[in-house]
């Protein structure tokens, strides 16, 4: 039985995956934080390059 408490606490293995979702998470943060910000940026240049052409005649 001490042999298998030993065994289990010296197995890394699972930390090893938690820690690499870890990093899967934080990764997935940042891109969903960066295209939020990137989709903002164009949403305000596309709105002030329409209010810009408005009014404005096309022959």
């Amino acid at each position: 039985m001490t042999t298998l408490l030993a065994r289990f606490l010296k197995d890394e293995s699972g930390a090893t995956a938690i820690e690499y979702g870890l990093i899967a998470a934080l990764i997935s943060v940042g891109i969903i934080a960066g295209a939020t910000s990137l989709g903002s940026g164009l949403g305000t240049l596309f709105t002030n390059l329409g209010t810009k052409f408005n009014g404005v005649k096309v022959e």
